[in-house]
């Protein structure tokens, strides 16, 4: 077995080449969609969608996502797709990584998300970091061998840059790629980790840095963080099966009545439409959901209970429907949105109602980590997550025991593959040459 000192050292050049390029192109990809966003509704669309014409609401998603699935059609590996995915297919010889082809899926995802599909930024960051650094690698020119670890270096830049989050985005690269054994099998560790902090936290001293924040730990958000793990399971459950059978409603309709040879033109116009009426009736429930994570979790809204649930229904309507019309974007973001939701809105009940002195926000943070470390299958990096966004005790163990237990009890219920439904856009398509 290879060692790391056995590593050429042209892979540590291409490291430290790729990762100052992915950042500035992850850089310029974020700005250039926030800012084609603001221009494409006349401002903060959250607060212009209350004021903009309502068919004007409608078209600029439907005329985006149409644009979309243009570019998808001169080349089908704009859609969005899975890293893993993308060092199987290149190193098996059935994909090669084009400039042209990185740079359609910049604007193809700028334009999905721009328009306020339900889709995140994280995704297409990590597969350009990873064909960043593969196309680094003609000056380079490793062998074939190292396709996976170079895909992995570009993935976790770009994971690091759009989260500026730099231990996350190793994270994300080791459970999202190096193997079967950290991504199923790190949850007892994790598990068992935060349990016996717990216990030695009321006995031992833990060796301080002072100048950190967060380091006391209240039980009491450990035994609510038990009881929110049937709230989550409930909610996960009705977010699977709206997806299901939402989207297997619409398939099978456009199968009985337009075949599959329009179903992309179908799909755009019944996305532009759902879009459309998100930003009409509730405008937080369109877009990727960043801007309500960190709003939530920093204490700078407060939304009421009925709202909470409203928006919740919404946006995983809207996300089923995103993927479907082909947005090209990942799921990381939206799913860290819907678990702030929920965990702010059971925060909230638990104070009206149960006389607990907790922090809604707090339970948003955890809430965000845990749903997406669940639908993801990225326990680690749910909790590394938590730990550089919150620096928290009282978040990061309770996010470490609840997404493994939750994450245990769904996979028995519902039997969760990585992405599960969402697997529609991460499909390995040998006979196209291509990567859907």
């Amino acid at each position: 077995m290879r060692t790391m000192t056995s590593l050429p050292a042209r892979v540590i050049l291409l490291a430290l080449t790729a990762g100052p390029i992915v950042g500035f192109t992850i850089a310029l990809y974020v700005l250039l969609t926030e800012g084609l966003s603001t221009l494409l509704f006349l401002g903060d669309p959250i607060a212009t969608a209350r004021i903009l014409p309502v068919w004007y609401l409608y078209a600029v998603p439907t005329l985006a996502i149409l644009l979309v699935n243009r570019l998808i059609s001169l080349d089908p590996t704009v859609r969005e797709y899975g890293v893993a995915e993308i060092a199987k297919a290149v190193e098996e010889g059935r994909y090669t990584i084009t400039l042209r082809g990185l740079l359609l899926k910049i604007l193809a995802s700028t334009l999905s998300l721009a328009s306020g599909f339900n889709v995140g930024n994280e995704g297409p960051s990590a597969a350009i970091g990873a064909m960043i650094a593969h196309r680094l690698n003609a000056l380079f020119a490793l062998p074939r061998r190292f396709v996976t670890l170079l895909v992995s270096v570009g993935a976790s830049a770009g994971i690091a840059a759009v989260f500026v989050s730099p231990v996350t985005g190793i994270s994300f690269a080791l459970e999202n790629i190096a193997g079967e054994f950290i991504r199923d099998r790190m949850g007892p560790i994790i598990l068992a980790a935060a349990l016996a902090f717990g216990v030695s936290y009321q006995f031992l001293h833990p060796l301080l840095f002072h100048y950190s924040v967060g380091r006391s730990f209240d039980y009491e958000y450990m035994l609510a963080a038990l009881l929110f793990i049937p709230i989550l399971i409930a909610t996960l459950g009705l977010y699977f099966g709206i997806k299901r059978y939402l989207l297997a409603l619409l398939d099978g309709a456009v199968h009985r009545w337009i075949g599959s040879r329009r179903r992309d033109l179908l799909f755009s116009l019944i996305g532009g439409a759902t879009i459309g009426t998100l930003l009409l009736a509730a405008p937080i429930a369109a877009f990727s959901g960043h801007e309500m994570v960190a709003a939530l979790i920093n204490g700078e809204v407060h939304i009421s209970l009925k709202l909470i649930a409203l928006v919740i229904l919404l946006r995983i309507i809207g996300t089923a429907v995103s993927i479907y019309a082909n947005a090209v974007g990942g799921l990381f973001l939206p799913l860290m949105s819907l678990g702030a939701l929920v965990g702010y809105g059971y925060a909230e009940a638990l104070q009206q109602y149960a006389g607990f002195t907790l922090h809604p926000y707090a339970f948003a943070a955890i809430g965000a980590g845990v749903f997406m470390g669940v639908v993801m299958r990225l326990p680690l990096t749910a909790v590394v997550l938590a730990l550089e966004i919150t620096y928290d005790y009282n978040i990061i163990v309770p996010t470490a025991v609840i997404v493994v237990i939750t994450g245990y009890l769904m996979d028995r219920l519902v039997h969760i593959e990585k992405l599960d439904a969402d697997s529609v856009n991460t499909v390995v398509t040998s006979e196209q040459g291509s990567i859907r």
